[in-house]
């Protein structure tokens, strides 16, 4: 059974999302509030983190810088805020998706199966030599690591998957569809902008220039590519 920790204030809500991810195979652990959630995550690393974003104490953004520092696993925030500012900062800070509620159950069940379904390594015809090098950057598919000049890049389980996506084909263009289909589990509604921070947290950590980037290039209204001699310094 796939364990999931839910991090929610409001009981009645808490209640009914357990019963109905028990009900359709997870085991479910619930705290009220962020007291603890470093030491439970720590103790039991969970398969996958629920967070709401308006809780008592510590909100769910700093919830997630914390528990980011150390935690690679899926995270998917709950939000009552329906607007991009709050999506966007959930996702530039460390959240693999979002919710906004109120929570359709089925639409979780959803998400948490696709967040889950890339948690798996990746199995493709590159993945089969486990590493690929570029100068001074080595993705290495068995360990799900990076290291960019000899030292580890700390990356998500979801962040690993987008930069071996792209690896896998460098200086090819790989379509923005495509990295939501295969990705982020959904198609692509020309609103979405998880892919694209994503890809500014990639660039962020690979030492990319963010103004103008020359490693992971963005190829306007098509998609992204990886730039293969762009690793030497």
């Amino acid at each position: 059974m796939k364990q999931v920790l839910l991090v929610e204030d409001d009981e009645r809500l808490s209640t009914l999302i357990c019963q109905f991810l028990i009900e359709n195979g997870f085991a479910v652990t619930r705290l009220a509030n962020g007291k603890g959630l470093i030491e439970q995550v720590k103790r039991s690393p969970p398969d996958i983190l629920i967070l709401d974003i308006m809780l008592p104490g510590e909100n769910g953004f700093t919830l997630c810088r914390n528990v980011r520092s150390f935690y690679q696993g899926p995270l998917l925030f709950m939000t009552a805020k329906n607007d991009d500012f709050d999506q966007v900062l959930g996702l530039e800070i460390g959240a693999d998706d979002y919710i906004i509620k109120p929570v359709e159950p089925r639409v979780l069940v959803a998400r948490l199966n696709a967040l889950l379904r890339r948690k798996a390594p990746i199995i493709t015809e590159a993945s089969k030599s486990e590493k690929l090098c570029f100068g001074q950057l080595v993705i290495d598919s068995s360990s799900r690591t990076a290291l960019l000049q000899g030292e580890d890049v700390f990356l998500t389980s979801h962040e690993f998957d987008m930069l071996w996506k792209l690896a896998e084909t460098p200086s090819t263009l790989v379509e923005r569809c495509t990295l939501y289909t295969e990705l982020i589990g959904r198609e692509y509604d020309g609103l979405d902008r998880s892919v694209d921070v994503r890809i500014s947290r990639l660039r962020k950590k690979l030492k990319d220039n963010s103004q103008h980037p020359y490693r992971i290039k963005t190829i306007w209204g098509k998609g992204f590519f990886f730039v293969a001699d762009a690793w030497d310094d």
